[in-house]
């Protein structure tokens, strides 16, 4: 029987991805990363709570070496830019998701995982390049070739805005209540980054109200 990792970071698109593939693709093993963004403790609970909740397999990878090469808004002390940004570089990691995606075909080599979930999506794509259906497909060739399992990336939300990846979460029962979406690691959301205006947005589109879960 196939089996599958997730990339876990405990938002709301990693979320969905989990709570769609879970069964069909099996998952056993979510992957969080810490590389010292500013949201890392409160991305770690939040990811606890969803493998929990689905009863898989945790583990946190910590990439110091990343933060220290990082200079931009997500890591560094400047501050996160509000509203939604139409230039990924305030808030870019270097091949952030080239290099979690290849660790964990590490992991897929060499305990025999079929599958990588990932939560790229059609509107997060539209600013950041990594998260694009071209990225996913030009990954999985390069995996051909560098491991011998040949793990298979999958997106189920490469075509989906948040909207309807919110209308999904809801159809689904899936626990939002557990999400840490925001660039910050304050109590709440923070209500005016860029993850959280689309965040808002995606709930309030789905007349779904969540507002004790932000600041502002």
């Amino acid at each position: 029987m196939s089996k599958s990792i997730v990339l876990l970071s405990g938002g709301l698109d990693s979320l969905v991805s989990l709570g769609l593939a879970k069964d069909e693709f099996n998952v056993r093993l979510a992957l969080t990363f810490d590389y010292g963004q500013k949201s890392s403790l409160r991305e770690i609970e939040a990811s606890r709570k969803i493998c929990t909740h689905y009863g898989i397999e945790h583990k946190i990878i910590k990439q110091d070496w990343l933060r220290e090469i990082t200079h931009t808004a997500l890591v560094s002390s400047a501050g996160i830019p509000c509203g939604i940004q139409e230039n990924s570089k305030t808030v870019w990691v270097p091949n952030r998701n080239g290099l979690f995606l290849n660790i964990a075909a590490s992991f897929a080599d060499s305990y025999d995982f079929d599958y990588i979930i990932i939560g790229a999506n059609k509107e997060e794509g539209q600013t950041f390049p990594d998260n694009t259906e071209e990225f996913v497909k030009r990954i999985n060739v390069a995996f051909e070739l560098s491991t011998l399992k040949k793990p298979v990336v999958i997106a189920p939300l490469i075509n989906s805005g948040k909207s309807d990846i919110v209308k999904e979460a809801l159809k689904n029962s899936m626990p939002l209540e557990y999400i840490h979406s925001c660039y910050y690691g304050g109590s709440k959301h923070c209500g005016v980054c860029e993850s959280c205006v689309r965040l808002k947005n995606a709930l309030q589109n789905n007349n779904h109200s969540m507002g004790e879960f932000f600041e502002n």
